[in-house]
């Protein structure tokens, strides 16, 4: 977090100001929340990437970001610019939120009304896999699902190392896991 002096930009301007930096890197700005009601107030941009981000990355995009935004600073009232991830527990909503999810364990509602909980897989096309455990002996397989057919999915946390074999058939190694 970033304390900054200057009056609040809109959310178009600081879409405007920072995608094009942000996309060169490898970014993408997910949403902008300006909280002008906060004590200071805060300028939050959530971004995201196919590879995820780690501590580093959300650091040099501050610095780029702070940089940025003092070029069009005008007044002198204070604000926290806060470029952050969008978290675990963000809803998965489209393609590109399963394809970053790849390999995390995750928990569906599906349209019928069914649920889930799986392993992603690959992700293309307006589909997803699935890797689910089945009956009592851990077999493991793989399900095809539409997207449209998912009403609701969440990433799960994991405290414990998934199963190697699980992992095989998401396309990921055990090293890959953790990442």
């Amino acid at each position: 977090m970033t304390e900054r002096s200057a009056e609040l930009p809109s959310q178009k301007q600081v879409i405007e100001l920072l995608d094009g930096e942000f996309a060169r890197a490898g970014y993408e700005i997910e949403d902008v929340v300006i909280n002008a009601g906060a004590r200071p107030p805060r300028v939050t941009v959530v971004v995201d990437a196919d590879d995820g981000l780690d501590l580093e990355s959300l650091a040099e995009l501050s610095r780029s970001a702070s940089q940025l935004l003092d070029r069009v600073d005008a007044t002198a009232a204070p604000y926290v610019l806060e470029v952050t991830s969008p978290g675990v527990d963000r809803p998965l909503t489209a393609e590109k939120h399963y394809r970053r999810a790849h390999g995390r364990k995750v928990e569906l509602t599906l349209s019928d009304g069914s649920q889930l909980t799986g392993r992603l897989g690959e992700t293309g096309g307006g589909a997803v896999r699935l890797v689910v455990r089945e009956g009592r002996n851990a077999h493991f397989t793989v399900r095809e699902l539409p997207l449209e057919s998912i009403a609701k999915a969440v990433v799960q946390v994991e405290f414990s190392p998934p199963n190697p074999r699980e992992l095989e058939l998401v396309g990921r190694s055990g090293k890959e896991a953790g990442a």
